[in-house]
């Protein structure tokens, strides 16, 4: 899966390879399945490892801190924070490192966190890009073509 845009490209082509993804309902849809999947998969190892909900209710909105991001002024910024934050590079690697140190903590964190992204993901919340909020890898949000 790739961003819509890539890091360096200008205006006008990221605004036209977003419209390209927007183009394509059924990609739409396969990616927003895959999210569903992910959200899934994440509460079901979450259960079978007998963690408290509590902790999960808690914690789940934890990466939509790096919104505040949005608030400098710079949609760059705001980007860059809120795609640290809603990869799936991060929890990955905290659950592969939980897993290999036996951290129950570092697992417990990085299967919140998956579920965070997985949720997101299946509401059509994507990766940002560099020209607006609404902007993302699944293409924009709202109705198609509204931008």
């Amino acid at each position: 899966m790739s961003l819509c845009v890539s890091w360096g490209a200008s205006k006008a082509s990221a605004v036209d390879l977003c419209a390209a993804v927007n183009e394509r309902p059924v990609a739409r849809r396969l990616l927003r399945w895959e999210g569903l999947a992910a959200f899934v998969l994440a509460l079901l190892i979450y259960q079978s490892q007998g963690y408290a909900w509590s902790t999960l209710a808690g914690w789940v909105l934890l990466p939509d801190v790096a919104l505040l991001a949005y608030l400098s002024g710079s949609a760059r910024v705001g980007m860059w924070a809120y795609n640290s934050t809603h990869s799936s590079l991060g929890p990955a690697a905290l659950g592969g490192w939980g897993v290999i140190s036996g951290s129950t903590w570092a697992t417990q964190a990085a299967l919140i966190w998956f579920v965070h992204i997985g949720f997101d993901r299946m509401l059509g919340y994507g990766l940002k890009g560099p020209v607006d909020f609404k902007q993302t890898h699944l293409g924009w949000l709202g109705r198609v073509g509204s931008r």
